[in-house]
């Protein structure tokens, strides 16, 4: 029989991970990195592919394909999205403009005007409206509705936002307009509301809705060409709520791939987690252009109120911060003569400038070279070698602007770093009332571990882990994930027992939907499974809190108890359920990871000087370390695809599968 061929990729804005499993008698298990190509990301997933030797198995249609995109999200930063129409009712075509009325700051009075998301001239109005009962005030005739699809048609858009008043209630108006669009252009992208994001609050289903309708034909473009590439080979796409979906149908909801790289991190470490006895973890994926942060306390939560830039995303995704640090972030001099360092990034190309390619501006990365804690000898992914000459150079122009040595340049780049990413875990820790101290951090991404021991010690935390694979874990991520659909539905009801048999009769709807879409994918109906949950507010709240649901009565004191921990109180009041949510899943793959050899030669190590750090610091290979062997800091760890520092106060070991653990000492 022949092996199953598992491929994970995770196309990064520096660089594209691999992890290729083969599922035989035994697991064997390879990792590979290139350098991403971001005008075409195929170009670097179709060049790894074949770096490992997998062409063959594309051919047969026998590797198993899971991707985790970054296109989405650069395609909303940078602006380069489709053209579309906005359609609503009648004295709402200024919606996304007026938003929710508030300043980007809120003490600053005065800032510059914010373009809206759509212009005013693709913002169209029609009748259609519902009533917050469900009923109908302005009804939509076909001459109405020709009227529109001519004024649609008149401004050529790409693509097409349907949001009408509480479609979410009655959705028959979204489906006649996008109807008669089709049948008038079939190639015309259309995306309604009452199927992108079918709750209330219009300014952020609106906002959703236009979100996707804009990045389906950005993503259709991608993922068609992708495929075009892949022959028969199976291919499913990581989503923002951490699990896949089959590519033929990830366009179709392009806003739910906002995330879609750093999910499959934080379900990897999940998953390690497991593997290591670990339920509270605190985690970041320190990469070349940012670092996300994120709390798991048994489970990963998820959220519905993420951003993108300055966009609310409405939709489910696993809940994380992200922010602009990461290996390439450029230091520079603001107007006050103070150091910053990043949101801007030196990205793949040219990137920092130790890679040699042009770059001239100093980065984190090239502030780690100069303090020594990343061996100037060190190769990165693609055999691509660092150039200590040019980081020095770089960081020296920019430290005689400060009045300061290259090296307290260096440093000062390395705190403020250090800085922005433990503000970052403040933000989902404890402002969230977690205590940090009973977490465990967990860094990954291929910058991670030089930051790691510094960051612990700034929240107080006393135990971290560097997992196996950590520099390309988001793409183990892909493999572990779950198949799965998540649904959402406004109730707006009362927390009382009458409604209980209501509220069944409406999960088993949505459930039902998503058994029927995982089936037609394959899957076995015996395998899936649902989980059920509703956002409930005290009346009067605009904001929710998401309880999981066995019934009404445990669902209450759930919130009750959930409430005092979050916020502090709780109160004698009536509680609504505003929303019901279905998560509807299949298992991902299962395997073990390969336990390391200890024929190794663990007294081999070379030594260097670290800025700042006491004495020599010893630089091993990971992998002639033995199994449970204590390394006192300072020390370099040295991998394929990371390097770990491990601080002077620091301890570290090695685990049987190769995760490195840290303690402070």
């Amino acid at each position: 029989m022949k092996a199953q061929v598992l491929l994970g990729i995770d196309a990064g804005g520096t660089f594209t991970d691999f992890i290729c499993i083969e599922m035989g008698d035994e697991v064997s298990l390879r990792i590979h990195k290139t350098l991403s190509s971001p005008e075409a990301p195929e170009q670097a997933i179709l060049k790894g592919i074949d770096d490992l030797g997998l062409l063959s198995e594309i051919r047969s249609g026998n590797l198993q394909i899971t991707h985790g995109t970054t296109v989405a999200t650069n395609a909303v930063l940078e602006g380069k999205i489709a053209k579309t129409a906005f359609v609503t009712n009648r004295g709402f075509r200024d919606l996304l403009q007026l938003g929710r009325q508030t300043r980007p700051l809120l003490y600053e009075l005065e800032f510059a005007p914010i373009a809206p998301p759509v212009p005013s001239n693709l913002c169209l109005e029609t009748g259609g409206r519902i009533a917050a009962d469900g009923s109908t005030i302005e009804s939509l005739d076909d001459h109405g509705i020709t009227e529109l699809v001519n004024q649609v048609l008149s401004l050529n858009p790409e693509s097409v936002a349907i949001n009408l008043l509480f479609s979410f209630l009655n959705d028959s108006f979204e489906k006649a307009i996008e109807k008669a669009l089709k049948d008038k252009k079939p190639s015309l992208f259309v995306s309604r509301s009452s199927s992108v994001l079918p709750v209330y609050k219009e300014y952020e289903r609106g906002i959703a809705t236009w979100l996707n309708a804009s990045l389906e034909p950005v993503m259709h473009r991608y993922l068609t060409r992708l495929e075009s590439q892949l022959g028969n080979s199976p291919l499913q796409i990581m989503q923002s709520s951490g699990e896949t979906i089959t590519a033929n149908k990830a366009s179709r909801r392009a806003v739910n791939l906002l995330l879609s790289g750093p999910a499959g991190g934080l379900k990897a470490i999940q998953y390690i987690g497991e593997k290591i006895g670990v339920k509270k973890i605190i985690s970041f994926d320190m990469g070349g252009t940012s670092t996300d942060v994120a709390l798991i306390d048994g489970k990963i939560e998820t959220t519905t109120e993420g951003r993108i830039g300055r966009y609310p995303v409405g939709v489910p995704m696993l809940d994380m911060n992200t922010i602009g640090a990461g290996g390439g972030s450029i230091a520079f001099a603001d107007g006050g003569g103070l150091l910053r360092v990043g949101p801007q990034s030196a990205g793949a190309n040219p990137g920092p400038a130790s890679y040699g390619k042009g770059g001239n501006e100093p980065t984190v990365t090239d502030a780690n070279l100069v303090l020594g804690r990343l061996p100037k000898n060190a190769e990165l992914a693609g055999g691509l070698k660092l150039d200590i000459k040019r980081a020095r150079l770089a960081i020296e122009n920019l430290g005689s602007s400060l009045g300061l040595t290259t090296e307290e340049t260096a440093d000062g780049i390395i705190r403020i770093a250090n800085e922005h990413m433990s503000k970052a875990i403040r933000l989902i820790s404890v402002n969230k009332g977690h205590d940090p101290k009973e977490f465990v951090l967990a860094s990954f991404g291929g910058a991670g571990g030089l930051h790691i021991c510094e960051i612990a010690d700034a929240m107080q935390m006393e135990n971290a882990v560097v997992p196996a694979y950590g520099g390309i874990l988001s793409a183990i991520g892909m493999l572990v994930a779950k198949k799965g659909r998540q649904y959402t539905r406004t109730v707006n009801i009362v927390g009382d027992k009458r409604f209980d048999k209501e509220i069944k009769k409406q999960f088993i709807e949505l459930a039902n939907k998503g058994q029927v879409e995982l089936i037609e994918e394959g899957e076995k109906n015996q395998s899936i499974n649902i989980e059920y949950s509703v956002d409930c507010r005290y009346r009067g709240q605009s904001y929710t809190l998401n309880i999981e649901w066995s019934d009404i009565e445990e669902c209450l004191k759930s919130f009750k108890s959930l409430h005092e921990f979050r916020y502090g109180y709780s109160l004698d009041e009536i509680i609504e359920i505003v929303n019901l949510r279905v998560n509807v899943i299949s298992p991902g793959a299962s395997f073990a990871f390969p336990r390391i050899s200890n024929n190794t030669n663990p007294s081999s190590y070379e030594t260097t000087t670290v800025h700042g750090q006491r004495g020599v610091t010893k630089i091993y290979q990971k992998g002639n370390l033995e199994i449970d062997s204590k390394v006192h800091g300072p020390a370099i760890l040295l991998e394929q695809t990371a390097t770990t520092f491990v601080d002077q106060n620091w301890l570290a070991s090695l685990d049987s599968i190769g995760n490195i653990l840290l303690s402070r000492r």
